[in-house]
């Protein structure tokens, strides 16, 4: 009943905000069933249109979800909740293999190019009204786009691969679009999307990227946009293969309207070449972000697409933020004009930590998932359980529940941390919770 819930309110954008505050408050949980239309109405004293109103504004910004006659409840995870929230604090002495950060030792210095940076500002401060993009960050953007076959395109910059994502579906999409997502996929993605006021379609994903025949399935549900890793998926490490992408493209080729997005969110710490979607269709944009490569806080993606696309998103950034920052712009100028990071080394140190974590789970009879980037995918027969024993053995991993809409459950590694010393003792634990019978390797 609204008293158990302290929802209350006159107007449609009153009673929003209410449930809005309950489940900050922690009084409405997620997944709780919200009260039906009329019944909060009669209990509100207002119209049943009013309530209606007011379930439309929250499901459009992602705080709950509808399913017809079965009613609205809040979703697992409101949008007004931040997902560091529901992350456990680690006991103390627990390593951590959640986070999915990039290790630390890999990340250039920076000294040098904020020092460059510095000086560069010095000269010729930045004021309103200059060119949202430095001249020399966007030939070094095109230069490596050309080298990877990226069509060629307006350049432009965001705070951010989900930056730049969230720019694009809002400059495309009308809430209650489906957009097609990998599944596991990126677990803020799927935050995203609903919190759009969009609807999510599940595609499911192999080492070799999307399966085409799941995206057919998706366009064919009516998908407006498709998102797409291009490698070191999150949380599987898929790559794009050149003959799945081939496939994806045929696929493409029949629905030209569609908005195709790939996120290359990893360039600069792996060595296998990128394969796009874009240009499959009428309107695309292809991103990379600077983040896992050069250290999170550089908050630049770069970015380049169709003409309309890339107008509708400058304007947009235009109107709010106006520009990234040209003090992070010539940081990343710099570093990618003196190839500050080896992306070569780089590579060979996640891929050891990474191929080796997956050769001894094989070993021990356990499949395990990570072609490129920094983490493993591991199927699991109980995310609770696993996650749980592998606390109790000292390893903090990532519940796949996080990453996933309706695939089988998993768990995600992140090796970034991982010593070659820990990979057998970590692949012990792993075996024993997903095969508790049988923990020893396999013989």
């Amino acid at each position: 009943m609204p008293g158990e819930h302290a929802i209350t309110g006159r107007r449609a954008a009153e009673i929003a905000a209410s449930v809005e505050q309950a489940i900050g408050q922690g009084s409405l949980q997620p997944g709780t069933a919200l009260p039906p239309l009329r019944e909060l109405a009669a209990e509100l004293g207002v119209n049943s249109n009013t309530v209606a109103a007011a379930y439309r504004l929250l499901r459009d910004r992602g705080v709950i979800e509808t399913a017809g006659r079965r009613g609205s409840r809040v979703r697992p995870r409101p949008a007004t909740t931040s997902r560091d929230a529901i992350r456990p604090e680690l006991p103390p002495g627990v390593r951590d293999l959640a986070g999915g950060n990039p290790d630390t030792a890999l990340l250039p210095p920076l000294g040098a190019a904020l020092a460059e940076a510095a000086a560069r500002y010095a000269r010729r401060p930045t004021l309103y009204g200059q060119a949202p993009v430095d001249e020399e960050l966007a030939q070094l953007a095109r230069a490596a786009f050309d080298a990877d076959g990226v069509p060629d395109g307006p350049i432009g910059l965001t705070s951010g691969s989900l930056d730049a994502i969230e720019r694009v579906l809002l400059a495309h999409l009308r809430p209650g679009d489906l957009v097609a997502l990998e599944d596991p996929g990126w677990g803020s993605l799927a935050d995203l999307v609903p919190a759009l006021g969009l609807r999510t379609a599940p595609v499911g994903v192999d080492d070799d990227g999307p399966l085409p025949d799941e995206v057919r399935r998706a366009l064919e549900q009516g998908a407006r946009a498709l998102i797409v890793t291009c490698r070191g998926q999150n949380p599987t490490g898929a790559c794009v293969s050149a003959a799945r992408a081939a496939e994806l493209r045929r696929v493409l080729a029949a629905h030209p309207q569609l908005l195709v997005i790939d996120d290359d969110h990893v360039s600069g710490l792996t060595e296998l070449p990128v394969h796009p979607l874009a240009g499959s269709t009428r309107h695309w944009m292809f991103v990379r972000s600077t983040a896992k490569a050069y250290g999170p806080d550089l908050r630049l993606a770069v970015l380049t697409g169709d003409v309309v696309t890339m107008d509708r998103v400058h304007g947009r950034h235009h109107l709010g933020p106006g520009w990234v920052s040209h003090l992070l712009q010539y940081t990343v100028a710099h570093l990618w004009r003196t190839g500050a990071v080896d992306t070569g080394y780089v590579a060979a140190a996640y891929a050891v930590r990474r191929d080796g974590l997956v050769r001894a789970l094989a070993e021990r009879g356990v499949a395990a998932h990570g072609r490129s980037g920094m983490n493993v995918w591991v199927p699991v027969p109980d995310e609770t359980f696993a996650v749980t024993q592998l606390l109790q053995s000292g390893w903090a991993v990532a519940s796949g529940s996080r990453f996933r809409l309706g695939s089988p459950p998993g768990i995600r590694v992140t090796v970034s941390a991982l010593a070659p010393h820990e990979v057998p003792v970590l692949a012990d634990a792993i075996a024993a919770c997903v095969r508790p019978q049988r923990t020893g390797r396999a013989g």
